[in-house]
């Protein structure tokens, strides 16, 4: 049987490394379709991570598989659709982003603002069970080597003790690479999950915050060709790193607002200005 493990936590930081030690400690061993002949089988489960508050700080792991930098031009990715020009499935290139997916699906008679529909849905009834954007193209996806991973999104408003909405998303995963891909994933729907309950609170004129995370993924996994960067890294830092530390050199997590970060943020945000005018240029 797969295994089906949860874990909470305060932020996503926390809550990321917690379902990390989970899944290494509680997974099944089992092959993968992208396995070479001598990787170990992958660690895998079906995995539940409930975040109470995901804007809390300490927000970024340091175990993140990247930089800075391309952390940030993930999120411009998803939310801005920054690199949507990439799309080009018959020139054997991208055949999705989730921006497209999420704010120009392609249907039938036309693209559809999914996002959009969640927006003026929980405007009108802010409990609605309606809310929900996905990704997957039944038609198209089944046939490319790179389906999405992320399947669905949920969104619900509840108010708190002080009369206050706050939005609650819950993200589906068919599939998910824990180590790797899952810590920006969780980064960047956050941050959509912000934006939604800001554009809410605007057309609204009520305020509108950040309510629980819920991420839930059918296959996350731990590959086993990445067994040893795994131990060198993530399992070493739990040992001689604490979870915080205002030294960046001690600890395992960072603030979002760290001058380092913020200055990585930013010229990641030039360079993608500069990659879109260049792109621009480079059309016939």
């Amino acid at each position: 049987m797969i295994p089906v493990l949860r874990v909470d936590g305060k932020g996503i930081a926390d809550t990321w490394e917690k379902s990390l030690i989970t899944l290494w400690e509680n997974g099944i061993r089992i092959r993968t379709e992208y396995d070479r002949e001598n990787d170990p089988p992958s660690i895998d489960a079906t995995m539940i991570m409930v975040v109470e508050d995901p804007l809390s700080e300490p927000r970024i792991h340091l175990c993140l598989p990247t930089g800075f930098k391309d952390l940030r031009k993930y999120v411009r990715e998803v939310l801005d659709g920054m690199h949507d020009h990439w799309i080009d499935p018959e020139g054997g290139k991208w055949t999705y982003t989730y921006h497209q997916r999420l704010f120009k699906y392609p249907g039938l008679k036309g693209p559809v603002n999914q996002i959009e529909y969640v927006v003026e849905k929980l405007s009108k009834v802010p409990y609605s069970r309606r809310a929900q954007a996905v990704t997957w193209d039944p038609g198209f996806d089944p046939k490319t080597d790179d389906p999405p991973c992320l399947q669905r999104i949920w969104f619900r408003c509840v108010e708190d003790s002080e009369g206050v909405l706050r939005l609650n998303m819950n993200t589906h995963w068919r599939s998910r690479d824990a180590y790797k891909a899952a810590f920006m994933n969780m980064f960047a729907l956050t941050e959509l999950q912000k934006k939604v309950a800001e554009m809410i609170s605007e057309k609204t004129g009520r305020r509108v915050l950040v309510g629980q995370y819920v991420d839930i993924s059918d296959s996350y996994h731990i590959y086993g060709s990445y067994f040893e960067d795994f131990s060198n890294r993530f399992l070493k830092a739990l040992e001689h790193r604490e979870f915080y530390s205002n030294d960046m050199r001690k600890s395992r997590t960072v603030f979002s607002n760290h001058p380092m970060v913020v200055k990585s943020f930013s010229d990641a945000d030039l360079e993608l200005e500069s990659e879109k005018k260049s792109s621009f240029c480079d059309r016939p």
